[in-house]
């Protein structure tokens, strides 16, 4: 069983997704900072300095300054704007890996492409054919 074990990880799917999973968790970490650090003060800039993380609605009795705030005070709300930042950050997430597999996807093509061979052109009869067909011609006549 262990050696099934060993040969099971030791595949290159397993690997490669293992690879991926930890690439993915610090690519997350920088499209996080890039929407909280970049894109939030851009498009608060352009809305009159509305700040979307703290966009929320109290649904329960009591107020609160922040989500966290009513979060540890047991008050329900309903976080808009922690649901946009998601949503922001899975549009651009999803815009990049589609960046990605279209760049390896333009590599992988061009490195299975055979050369490129020019296609032969028809031009028609040669002048020597044309000459043999003009001498059967005559031939034929006399």
């Amino acid at each position: 069983m262990i050696n099934e074990f060993k040969d099971f990880i030791a595949k290159g799917n397993v690997m490669d997704m293992a690879v991926g999973i930890i690439i993915g968790a610090a690519f997350t970490a920088i499209v996080t900072s890039l929407v909280g650090d970049l894109i939030n003060p851009i498009i608060a800039l352009f809305t009159g300095g509305i700040d979307f993380s703290g966009w929320f609605y109290v649904l329960g009795d009591g107020e609160c300054a922040s989500v966290e705030a009513c979060t540890e005070a047991g008050i329900s709300v309903f976080a808009v704007g922690n649901f946009l930042m998601a949503v922001i950050n899975f549009l651009i997430i999803a815009f990049v890996v589609f960046m990605l597999v279209k760049m390896v996807n333009r590599i992988k093509n061009a490195a299975e492409k055979p050369d490129e061979v020019a296609p032969e052109v028809e031009s028609g009869p040669s002048e020597l054919d044309i000459l043999i067909e003009i001498r059967d011609s005559l031939a034929k006549q006399s």
